[in-house]
């Protein structure tokens, strides 16, 4: 309907659409993805592909209801579609299911659902509805009106969206996002494991050897550091370092590390831990494509700084507000790049008491709600 080539007739308008789209990836070369840009659409997933060619099938002020996971509200691979979305439709409602074992029980989903409503074609209003609930059976929702900007960042170039149904989650906003450093700004950088295990195959070894150097997965994350090797464990412990594998190691120093997945049924979403050579002795190290690491534009971290940021990265109001952009599994290296920082001075002082060993996690909060106190 939408692509008629050479004979294009304006396509049926419908006045309303009301979906549960399928949800599967598929690659950029597929054919579904060729189809999609044919259209202007750039999307990864058959959900969002569904979303933004209802939304070109309806007629102005044609209002669009859908059931979806969360993931489209943040991350990089969903960006486009954010885009594309938000300049089509006026947003105005959103309800979120917290739970991601209870909405879709039997389907072994990994994230947080939402039912959203928009409405085509017309000015942005200024307030969102933004509502609630542990599950669809929950006699009770949290629910109140939120101002646009507070949804979407005015000048936020990711166009995350931001799910806050309650009062005391916008203060928890207000906080963090007043805080005074970008990631940049301390000097610092976050990247991605650079060795893919699957693409790896032939340099991966179960024990360590001479010839090889510490791989490290997030396995091997205890109690806030990372202990290697880890035995009798499916994954391989070590990587062959030669010539062709040299590219995908960085050098020994200290680093903190970002689990990437979490498992479904953890709270947490953010698990941050320190690689410490101390610990782990070697002069080059492989960090797989499941960890995050922070470094300072490619070179270690002073140990001190490290700590510091470990702990803020661990902390409880950091954990709840990431959720309330990100209702996924996945933690990208984009989502901590957005994040805001407290000033290098305050990490440090961070990392100066909390010692080398990751405390219970009411001293982490304590700790970090004081130090930022003080700025």
């Amino acid at each position: 309907m939408l692509d008629a080539g050479l004979f294009q007739t304006e396509p049926t308008k419908f006045d309303v659409a009301i979906l549960n789209p399928p949800y599967k990836k598929f690659r950029s070369e597929s054919r579904t993805r060729q189809l999609l840009r044919r259209l202007n659409i750039e999307t990864s997933n058959l959900y969002t592909a569904f979303l933004a060619l209802a939304v070109m099938l309806l007629d102005k002020g044609g209002e669009l209801i859908a059931i979806t996971p969360r993931s489209f509200c943040n991350g990089p691979y969903f960006r486009p579609f954010r885009k594309h979305f938000l300049q089509n439709v006026n947003l105005t409602r959103l309800h979120v299911f917290e739970s991601r074992d209870h909405t879709f029980r039997d389907d072994d989903v990994l994230q947080e659902n939402l039912i959203l409503h928009a409405v085509k074609g017309m000015p942005q209003q200024a307030l969102v509805s933004i509502s609630e609930s542990h599950t669809p059976d929950e006699p009770t929702e949290r629910r109140r009106s939120v101002p646009f900007e507070r949804v979407v960042r005015p000048n936020d170039t990711e166009s995350f969206i931001h799910l806050v149904p309650d009062e005391n989650g916008h203060a928890l906003v207000e906080t963090m996002e007043t805080l005074p450093c970008t990631l940049e700004a301390l000097g610092l950088a976050v990247s991605t494991g650079r060795v893919v295990d699957f693409r790896a195959r032939r340099w991966l070894r179960a024990e360590t050897s001479s010839e090889t150097v510490p791989l490290i997965y997030p396995t091997h994350f205890e109690n806030g550091l990372v202990r290697w090797p880890k035995a009798n464990y499916k994954k391989p412990n070590a990587i062959l370092y030669n010539a062709e594998s040299a590219t995908l190691m960085v050098p020994a120093g200290v680093y903190v590390l970002v689990r990437r997945f979490s498992a479904k049924e953890e709270r947490r979403r953010l698990v941050a831990a320190i690689f410490d050579p101390e610990y782990v002795p070697c002069n080059v190290v492989g960090f797989e494509n499941h960890v995050n690491y922070f470094h300072e534009r490619g070179a270690p971290l002073d140990r001190t700084l490290a700590w510091g940021l470990s702990m803020f990265l661990n902390c409880t109001p950091l954990d709840t507000y990431f959720r309330q952009f990100n209702g996924h599994t996945q933690v990208n290296a984009t989502d901590l790049r957005s994040l805001r920082y407290p000033t290098r001075d305050a990490l440090t002082e961070v990392g100066r008491r909390a010692g080398d060993l990751l405390p219970p996690q009411n001293a982490i909060d304590t700790l970090v709600a004081e130090i930022l106190e003080i700025q």
